[in-house]
């Protein structure tokens, strides 16, 4: 064989006489590096392939080590071996099935005469535990079809057969194996690390009965869930972060804050509060003058279309699972699922001059979609929401400028709002979509040219785009380090053409718009939930359903404590007078849990002197403080939108 050559990310180059394996490009390096080597990538691509994989001449390779974040993808593909293996070691009656990795872990499907409980997790544990010390080597050996076949049938492995039977029908040869040393092995197509040794930490988390391929026709198997991490300070923190979001789940706190409740003959659908209305207006005013100080106009459209609009606008074609139908004097009727279409037509319906582009339509619209109901959680998944939603109809050559503006808006809010931790992913066109190729090339060529003219990091997420255009999806990480989608932007050059949206250019000529869709808190609904888990319910002074809650010690205050409610509301601040006949630790430890910003405290003392003392979330006590002053330093720390009281961040430092 000639020469064969493998080009490093550095575009350094190996040269081998044979096609060597990702291993042994790791070993031509250095002997610290293939310790490490768990994976490769080749030539761009995001999935991780096995490090055993001959590389052909001129492949363009990124080894996967240890120190790679995607590493733990292939130690959780081992460690499902090492649990099938445990399992069968434990009770080989049992048969297997498959064992994907998944998000935060991995499971696997076993058919098992008896019942799995937790109660035997420390049994299975032990014994996997026993399979790592060994460090048996992971070895792969590609077999024939018809050989693999009779093997698992010989093993009365019938769930292996009938895996190995679909490939053959879709005219695969062979079939990869990987042996966990010399012994247990199992069907696979990897990625696999070099052996059981290098698995460093995991844990069962669950057990759940699920159906073999999801399909309640077939037999019910028993499915353990599991996770697995580079070392064992990665799983206790993830295991810390699973207790704190219980603590923090938004379904809780919704409940013991009286924010929002469900209802069984409303599914998907909440029902907000007082309080929790008032949150969710609160987000809207705040948007809402941005909207005017950005040169937004803000409109309102319908919510119940003729059908015929979503023909034309290709949701029909794309998206019709996901609307809701009705029948109205013979016509049919859908519920709108997003607002882009209505405001198409507004603005088809009058024309428009080169000069009055960009424009930008805000719309706080209520928008319903279908979701499963297997689906539905909580607020961050509900069939009937409300987006801080908008579209910009604007001129190719201004792309770039509203594109920039779009992320300057949302780093301010996100700003505002504590949310400095966020990634940006580019997500490309899918396989099912409107418009030519060449539509595709300059939408998504706009966006990776503004991002890197902003000098902003991002990741491509290939065919995860709109039907109708490319978009940056905002993931903002939270405080438990968990991604949520929440803002976005999406590059549209094919609803313009579906609707004939035009302008009139310098030119005099009709030309047809670019239009972008963009959300900064993306569904408010969803935005809350996640914000509320963000700050463990401790919302913001400007947020809070109460902003200050009043706590007399005595009731020969109380005169004072209404006057002082009185000045406060007129100065329009959300403000309770807790004058229940309760001792004063109670009433603090009640105000504590509905996670009142600010509790003024008065007692005799107090209202002689005309002064309260106040306490804070964070237990600080700040006492002898003037009622003007606390006025001042109340109402100053809410229309500033502060995160927190200025007094806290003093404190603090």
């Amino acid at each position: 064989m000639s020469q064969v050559t493998i080009i490093l990310p550095d575009n350094s180059t190996k040269v081998f006489d044979h096609e060597p394996s990702a291993l042994e490009v790791a070993q031509s390096i250095g002997p610290r590096l293939a310790k490490e080597t768990l994976g490769v990538k080749v030539n761009g691509a995001t999935e991780i392939s096995d490090l055993r994989t001959p590389l052909k001449d001129q492949t363009k390779i990124s080894l996967v080590t240890t120190k790679s974040p995607e590493a733990v993808e292939v130690i959780r593909h081992t460690t499902a071996h090492v649990l099938a293996e445990a399992v069968q070691q434990l009770w080989p009656e049992v048969k297997v099935t498959i064992g994907p990795v998944i998000e935060n872990g991995f499971y696997y499907d076993f058919d098992s005469p008896f019942h799995f409980t937790e109660e035997h997790f420390a049994q299975i544990e032990k014994k996997m535990a026993d399979i790592v010390a060994k460090d048996l080597p992971i070895v792969r050996q590609n077999w024939p079809i018809q050989k693999a076949i009779e093997t698992f049938k010989g093993m009365k492995e019938r769930f292996k057969v009938e895996l190995i039977e679909d490939l053959a029908g879709r005219g695969e040869k062979e079939v990869g194996i990987y042996f966990n040393g010399d012994g247990w092995f199992d069907l696979c197509r990897g990625p696999h690390i070099q052996s059981t040794g290098q698995i460093k930490a995991f844990k069962l988390m669950a057990v759940a009965g699920a159906y073999w391929r999801g399909d309640e026709k077939n037999p019910m198997l028993q499915r353990i869930y599991a996770t697995a991490f580079g070392d064992k300070k990665e799983l206790d923190l993830y295991l810390h972060n699973l207790e704190e979001a219980k603590k923090r789940d938004h379904r809780k706190l919704g409940k013991e804050l009286g924010l929002f409740h469900f209802h069984e003959w409303a599914p998907g659908s909440p029902f907000f509060t007082g309080k929790g209305a008032t949150v969710y207006t609160q987000l809207q005013t705040y948007m809402r003058e941005l909207y005017f100080e950005y040169g937004y106009q803000e409109v309102i459209t319908p919510q119940i279309f003729d059908s015929n609009l979503f023909v034309t606008s290709g949701h029909m074609a794309n998206y019709k699972e996901n609307i809701f139908f009705t029948r109205v004097d013979e016509r049919d009727f859908a519920t709108k699922p997003m607002n882009c279409p209505s405001h198409c037509l507004l603005f088809k319906s009058e024309p428009h001059s080169y000069k009055q582009l960009p424009l930008r339509m805000a719309d706080f619209g209520r928008l319903h979609r279908f979701e499963k109901s297997g689906a539905m959680h909580g607020l961050t998944r509900v069939r009937t929401f409300c987006q801080d939603d908008a579209h910009i109809f604007c001129m190719i050559d201004q792309m770039q400028t509203e594109i920039a503006s779009f992320m300057k808006l949302l780093n301010q809010v996100y700003s505002q709002l504590g949310m400095n931790n966020y990634k940006i992913f580019l997500s490309t066109r899918p396989e099912n979509r409107m418009g030519s190729d060449e539509v595709w090339d300059k939408a998504e060529g706009a966006l990776s040219k503004a991002l890197d003219s902003l000098n902003l990091p991002f990741t491509v997420n290939p065919g995860d785009g709109a039907f109708y255009g490319p978009k940056l999806d905002i993931m903002f990480v939270d405080a438990l380090n968990r991604p949520w989608q929440l803002g976005t932007l999406q590059v549209d050059f094919n609803l313009p053409e579906a609707f004939k949206l035009e302008y009139v250019g310098e030119d005099n000529r009709e030309h047809r718009p670019v239009m972008l869709h963009r959300a900064i808190l993306g569904s408010l609904e969803r935005f809350i939930g996640v914000y509320l888990e963000h700050t463990a319910g401790h919302l913001p002074p400007w947020l809070a359903p109460t902003q200050v809650m009043i706590l007399n010690i005595t009731d020969r205050v109380n005169g004072f404590c209404e006057e002082l409610q009185g000045l406060l509301k007129d100065n329009k601040v959300r403000v309770e007078f807790d004058n229940r006949n309760e001792q004063l630790k109670f009433k603090i430890r009640e105000a504590q849990l509905q996670k009142v910003p600010y509790m003024v405290i008065v007692g005799d003392k107090e209202a002689e002197a005309k002064t309260v003392s106040l306490r804070l979330r964070d237990g600080s006590e700040h006492k002898g403080i003037a009622v003007n002053d606390l006025l001042k330093l109340i109402t100053t720390d809410i229309n500033e939108r502060k995160l927190q009281s200025s007094l806290m961040k003093e404190a603090a430092t």
